[in-house]
């Protein structure tokens, strides 16, 4: 008797958001990012590591009546800088385009510098970094110079909650 192989196919969404082209691994980060977890009501499907010819692996995230604001895209840019959101209206890709790396981030993410005048409590200052390199972003500290990279901007994002 021959054993025949079950595919789990991820069901298409009628209406949300589609982010392809996610580094692979970097899924879970995206969902942290737009306070997506395991309580949320909405219908999230991933799909992590999948094939990719262009990057090797890719994750895809798609979140059921879901559309993102502008600040949710830069911040899910400095982690996902070549994703590609797609917008779903009665299962039809409505809208397409990639995520910008923002020349400047304000207030998204924590300076990691101690003596950072934007960490002095007495001092209400946002941070604000200016990206210095962009094909492996790192952005600099515009009060401290302190430089940031891809590795521990995740991070740095999540410290500010």
């Amino acid at each position: 008797m021959k054993k025949t192989k079950k595919e789990i196919r991820i069901v298409p969404i009628e209406n949300g958001t589609v982010i392809d082209h996610i580094l692979g691994g970097q899924s879970l980060s995206v969902l942290r990012i737009l306070k997506i977890n395991a309580r949320t009501e909405a219908v999230v499907s991933l799909v992590i590591n999948a094939q990719s010819e262009k990057k090797g692996k890719k994750d895809i995230a798609m979140i059921e009546d879901r559309v993102l604001f502008p600040d949710e895209l830069n911040k899910i840019a400095l982690v996902a800088s070549d994703a590609t959101i797609n917008i779903i209206k009665d299962s039809v890709v409505v809208k397409k385009y990639p995520v910008e790396l923002p020349k400047s981030i304000k207030g998204l993410i924590k300076c990691s510098n101690p003596n950072c005048i934007t960490n002095v409590e007495r001092e209400p200052i946002e941070s604000e970094f200016v990206m210095i390199q962009k094909n492996s972003i790192r952005f600099q500290c515009q009060f401290c110079d302190k430089i940031i990279n891809e590795d521990n901007i995740v991070n740095a994002m999540f410290e500010l909650e």
